[in-house]
């Protein structure tokens, strides 16, 4: 047994409600121990982290994703190509490219043009949680709140169709659900469901915008070419279910951890821009992220061979001592060097500004209409890989 496998059990729930007394540990052990049970080195330290994000040695080269055996490859064909097409699972050149692309068509403008529409959204929603909080003493902050505000928010930029909007947040669980260490054949059975009726709706969507296009990301993506080049439809219906998973996950799960730690360590007063960062390092929405090495190299200075996996540990980089004073506690009242939340390098996240965006306006939109909150109950989802609340109920104090 690797010695991170007696620190690391991702299977036992109490690490996975509170997984960092054990991240510390597995980063006390060097930069890159090995984990049996990952079949993978773990990386827990911010400096080695931040090397395997952004070493050009190791990479997210896609492989085909059957998780049980006996399970024909066709069942999974959308499920694979929304991920073979993904910007996220693709290297160079061919991640160049689509980055290219994708961030002249996100260039319009979209991000910011969208800030007025967020903050009617929030307060839209803010309205029925105090329709709740008269009738109830409390209220669920995820579920009426940080659950709903970025689907809507993805379906403006998106230019989604306002009848179909219920849709898109039964599709992302579902989907994001296999990103776990453990999916069950329910869950896979979910998500390729989901990934069939979501990817041939953006087709069609698609297909819609290229004859009548709209002031929206769509349309763009649609339009978007770079001397001659442009999106195929596999590429753009691949990048508009990512915006909707990896935005909705990183929104939510950053949103709900990031106020449970602030409420529990006495909800000190900062800026919205400082606490949204702080919300996002201290407990991070995506716990894992997953590279395999392309060529021998040496990585945070550890020798690799081609083919060996390597599991980036964000949440241990975001709390390794090094890098942050005092790196347990919420504070967002001290300067703190960037946290690893987003990732780095050529994969530091394309929605990380829309995901800013919209933080920034759910928390300052939540603090204007009640400014002192208290945490009346608090349940988590039981869930390693993505780490957030399923239910966090408050009322002002």
């Amino acid at each position: 047994m690797a010695e991170a496998d007696g620190l690391l059990d991702v299977g036992d729930a109490a690490f996975r409600t509170d997984p960092y007394p054990a991240l510390a540990a597995v980063r006390d052990l060097g930069p890159l121990p090995r984990h049996d049970g990952l079949g993978a080195r773990v990386a827990a330290s911010y400096d080695a982290v931040h090397d395997v994000l952004r070493s050009r040695d190791l990479g997210r080269t896609y492989t085909l994703r059957v998780p049980r055996p006996g399970r024909p490859a066709d069942q999974w064909d959308t499920f694979n190509a929304l991920h073979e097409h993904a910007l996220l699972e693709v290297e160079p050149p061919t991640h160049t490219r689509l980055r290219r692309l994708v961030a002249r068509a996100f260039g319009r403008g979209h991000v910011e043009r969208l800030r007025p529409r967020v903050e009617e959204l929030a307060e839209d929603l803010l309205d029925g949680c105090a329709t709740t909080l008269a009738a109830e003493g409390s209220f669920d902050v995820v579920e009426a709140y940080a659950e709903p505000l970025p689907v809507l928010v993805v379906a403006e930029l998106l230019g989604w169709p306002e009848a179909d909007r219920h849709l898109l947040r039964p599709w992302s669980q579902a989907i994001v659900a296999m990103y776990e260490l453990d999916p069950t054949p329910e869950a896979e059975a979910d998500a390729r469901a989901a990934a069939d009726a979501f990817a041939g709706y953006v087709a069609e969507l698609a297909r819609e915008r290229s004859v009548r296009p709209t002031d929206d990301l769509v349309s763009d993506l649609v339009a978007v070419r770079d001397a001659g080049d442009r999106l195929s439809e596999a590429e753009l219906v691949a990048t508009v279910v990512l915006l909707l998973n990896a935005g909705h996950e990183a929104s939510v799960n950053g949103f709900g951890n990031g106020l449970v730690s602030w409420l529990s360590a006495g909800s000190p007063e900062a800026g919205v821009e400082p606490l949204v960062e702080e919300m996002l390092r201290h407990d991070a929405p995506l716990q894992l992220f997953e590279r395999t090495v392309l060529r021998p190299c040496t990585v945070a200075g550890v020798a690799l061979e081609p083919g060996e996996r390597v599991a980036a540990l964000l949440g241990a980089a975001n709390r390794d001592p090094a890098r942050f004073d005092r790196p347990d506690a919420f504070d967002p009242t001290t300067a703190r060097d960037p946290h690893l939340s987003f990732g780095a390098g050529i994969h530091f996240c394309v929605g990380a500004p829309l995901a800013r965006l919209e933080l920034q306006v759910a928390v300052g939109a939540l603090l204007r209409r009640w400014p002192r909150l208290e945490l009346v109950a608090a349940e988590r989802r039981p869930t390693f890989v993505l780490r957030g609340w399923s239910a966090v109920r408050v009322r002002p104090r």
